[in-house]
Formats: structure tokens, C-alpha cells, sequence
């Protein structure tokens, strides 16, 4: 993550809560507006705490930055809390442990958890108990902060603790605007936190979006956005799909993201890189517990491609299965209604069909006689990853493979291709995916030199 030495990331929840004596929509407002400024005024307070997570550290950020026990303090860099973070299970606080975390940290991100000092120092009173009879109507939820600053690694934590605690007043200041924008009468929508790596200049930004609202009824939102911060409109750079994917959390369907960014790019003579743009998912032979070794490589070419659209936020539709794709290939008459459940091979030809028919997605079609010709298609393969940076499927003979980028020399004509292998059958081990060259780079000798190809090139539909 390029956008700061140490990224500090706080989560936690405040309780919303608010009478109404009216259901008129000034009051209400007038009552959400008062009960914001009050959880103001709670994070500002001396009794919020910051809990650093994987480890025994507590923080009084408005208290200077005051910390528990002995091992940290104040004027301390904030890059020192990276030591006090426990990597394993075992309970260690030794300096042997401290020193081999910060040698070895296992991310440049600082997770910290919301809290509250429930118990002050002081004299306490009996409680007093009111009784009222008029109608109200009570509303209650829980806000799911999470604030997300880049620091200096150098910079002290009591100041890194005075950014936190504004960063939270901030977030609470967009979301009361959210909650206000998007009242229903009395119903209040949770506001919702999104974080989002934009292009440089802008880098990381916070945007609170409200629950239950699709991304197709916030595009005005999107428009305001993208003009503030000097964003082209043909991109959705803001839907929720484009959210930022923390390091340190696992994605939840098991697929492996981006395998390509784990390998060093080949050196050529004045040549440079152009590969895919944005996120996708590995698909390939025996996964999802079907079995078509031998039979499916382009159906998982093409839900590679899927997946593509679908986190880059163009589509909101899960990747299809086999079924799906068959089928579709049936509604769009390519197919009879015998392919259906069959283990018959699709083509190029076809992918471009199923993108069309289930995502809205047109593609072009490049025809190549014979694989030795594929050395000469450098700056059009170039060009289409720096335009559309979407992943070609290439079908030839009995193989597909997925094309994620080119290294190629304008001068010297070299090329080497970027190829994700749908043929894999072993698990999610990245380590054997990139070792083994199923995912990886190779020369114009991996194509069949008389072979005929077609390759697919799906086109960014133009968005916001």
C-alpha cells in the first residue's frame, strides 16, 4: 500500500441513541444532529481508550496519549507499537520477541480497537430514577466506526493519537450528513464506512455510504465524489466492490487474488510491463467441487474474467458456475438445449457471447492463423492492457489460458506473456502456483507454433 509508512486502522462501535417526542422531520433532524454532536463530544472525552490489538496496550488518546504499563510512551515514534505486537499465539512480551517483530513485521498496518473507560475516579451519587408518561418513539442502532490514517513512521504517538481522534470526529461528520440525506421518517440507514486507494494524487480516502442503499441509487453521490477529487467518469472508482482489500484480511470465498503480483517482472531490453488493472480471482480445473479436468479450462478462463468485472464494481452478479455459462450459451441460441450438463469445450467465441449476455459486456475478438504470430502482436496486447486493462482469455486447439500482460520491447520487438493457467488442480498454495509457473511468465515458444488462436478482449464498460 502505497500511501504512507505506517497505516493505522481503528475499529469499534458507538452507540446511537435518541428520543423523539415528534415525528416531524425538523425535530428529528434537530434531535439526530444533537445526538451526533454528543458522540462528538464522547470521542473527544478522557475515558476513550484505544485497545492495540495482539497485544496488551491500552491508550488514553486525549490524555496526551498516555499508555498502559512501562514499555511505551508519548513521545515515542508510533513505528515502536509494531514491536509490542504479538504475531503468534503465545503470549510474549519478552525483548527476544519484541526484537524479532521488529525485524520481522508482518504488515505495515496498526489495528487498534474502539473503547470506552467505563468507571471513572470520583465520588459516586445514588441513582435517580425519572418516571414519565408521554409518548415517544426511541431510536437506537450502532455505528460501525473505522477510521483508517497514514502516518510517519517516525511521528510520536501522542500526535498519531490526535489524528486518530480526529479522524473519528471527521467520520462521525459524514455520517450524520448520510444518516440526514437518507432519513425515511423515523427509519434512520446505519452509515457505513468504505476505504478506497484512489489514483495519485489523492491516495487513501473514507467514504460513508448508507446500508441497504444499492450502489445503482447512490451514482449522484459517486458524480459529487469523482468531481472532488478530479476522477475521470468512466470508471467506477467508488462503488463498494472497489473498496480497499486490507493485507491482513483473508478473503472468505478461498480464492487467490492477484498471483501475478507476487512475481518479478523478465528483463528486456527497453522493454516494460503492461498488465491487467485492478483485482481478480484464480480460477482453474476441480474447483468449487467440479470435476473438469480435461474439459473446462475456458469456462474458468472466463470466470477468471468475471471475477474481474465483479470486484472492479462493474457487475453485481456472483461469478457464474459452469451451469450458468452453459446456459446462457442456450438462451443466446450459440448452443442446442443437449449442451446443457454436458462436458463440451467452449471457445473464445463463445466467451465473448456469455460476457455479453450475463454481464453487458462486449469484447473484441483478435484471430491469429498460427501461434507464431503471436510474437507479433506486442503493442495491440500493449495497448489493450493500458486502455482496458481487462484479462484475455486466449483459446487454441484443445487449451485456454488467461492472459493477465505482456513485457514488450517497441525497439526490439521482444514479448514475453503474463499466463494464468486454468489447468491447475492442486489447492490455493500460492507458493506452488508461482514456483510452478502456473501462474507466470513465458516466451512465444509456450503457444503451438501451427496452431490457430483466438483471443477474447473484453471491453471496460464506460461508468461511474
Amino acid at each position: 500500500m502505497v500511501v504512507g509508512n505506517i497505516i493505522l486502522r481503528l475499529r469499534g462501535s458507538l452507540e446511537f441513541k435518541c428520543q423523539l417526542d415528534s415525528t416531524d422531520v425538523p425535530h428529528v433532524q434537530k434531535v439526530i444532529s444533537r445526538t451526533f454532536e454528543a458522540l462528538g463530544s464522547q470521542v473527544k472525552a478522557e475515558s476513550l481508550v484505544l485497545s492495540l490489538c495482539s497485544s496488551p496496550v491500552f491508550l488514553w488518546p486525549n490524555k496526551g496519549g498516555h499508555a498502559t504499563g512501562g514499555e511505551i510512551s508519548p513521545n515515542r515514534p508510533c513505528k515502536d507499537l509494531q514491536q509490542l505486537i504479538q504475531t503468534d499465539d503465545q503470549e510474549s512480551s519478552s525483548k527476544k520477541s519484541a526484537k524479532k517483530d521488529k525485524k520481522n513485521p508482518t504488515t505495515g498496518i496498526i489495528n487498534l480497537t474502539l473503547m470506552t473507560e467505563v468507571t471513572e475516579p470520583g465520588i459516586f451519587s445514588a441513582p435517580t430514577l425519572l418516571r414519565g408518561s408521554k409518548k415517544h418513539h426511541l431510536l437506537q442502532t450502532t455505528l460501525p466506526m473505522d477510521c483508517v490514517v497514514s502516518v510517519l513512521s517516525s511521528e510520536s504517538i501522542s500526535v498519531v493519537c490526535g489524528t486518530l481522534v480526529g479522524a473519528l470526529c471527521s467520520q462521525l461528520g459524514d455520517m450524520e450528513k448520510v444518516a440526514l440525506r437518507h432519513m425515511k421518517g423515523t427509519a434512520l440507514l446505519i452509515p457505513q464506512p468504505f476505504h478506497f486507494l484512489l489514483p495519485a494524487p489523492v491516495g487513501l480516502v473514507t467514504v460513508v455510504y448508507p446500508a441497504g442503499v444499492p450502489d445503482s441509487q447512490l451514482e449522484t453521490r459517486r458524480k459529487e465524489l469523482h468531481s472532488l477529487f478530479e476522477l475521470p467518469d468512466n470508471r467506477p472508482y467508488l462503488r463498494r466492490a472497489n473498496a480497499l482489500h486490507f493485507p491482513d484480511e483473508p478473503y472468505k470465498d478461498g480464492y487467490l487474488r492477484n498471483p501475478h503480483v507476487h512475481l518479478t517482472h523478465p528483463a528486456l531490453e527497453n522493454g516494460k510491463p503492461y498488465l491487467v488493472q485492478g483485482v481478480y480471482s484464480y480460477h482453474h480445473y476441480m474447483q468449487d467441487r467440479v470435476d473438469d479436468n480435461g474439459w473446462g479450462c475456458a469456462y474458468r478462463s472466463l470466470q477468471t474474467i468475471c471475477s474481474w468485472f465483479q470486484q472492479q464494481g462493474y457487475v453485481e452478479r456472483a461469478v457464474p458456475s459452469h451451469k450458468e455459462i452453459q446456459q446462457a450459451l442456450v438462451e443466446v441460441g450459440d448452443k442446442q438445449g443437449s449442451f446443457l450438463g454436458s462436458r463440451q469445450w467452449i471457445g473464445s467465441i463463445e466467451v465473448a457471447a456469455v460476457l455479453d449476455q450475463l454481464l453487458g459486456v462486449t469484447s473484441k475478438i483478435m484471430f491469429v492463423s498460427q501461434g507464431s504470430e503471436l510474437a507479433s502482436k506486442g503493442r495491440e496486447l500493449a495497448n489493450h492492457f493500458l486502455s482496458e486493462g481487462t484479462p484475455i482469455m486466449i483459446g487454441g486447439g484443445v487449451l485456454a489460458h488467461t492472459i493477465l500482460g505482456v513485457a514488450w520491447s517497441e525497439i526490439t520487438g521482444q514479448i514475453r506473456y503474463l499466463i494464468l493457467d486454468p489447468h491447475y488442480t492442486g489447492a490455493e498454495d500460492l507458493q506452488v502456483i508461482t514456483d510452478k509457473g502456473w501462474c507466470g511468465w513465458k516466451g512465444p515458444e509456450f503457444w503451438d507454433q501451427n496452431a490457430y488462436y483466438n483471443l477474447c478482449l473484453p471491453q471496460r464498460p464506460k461508468t461511474i
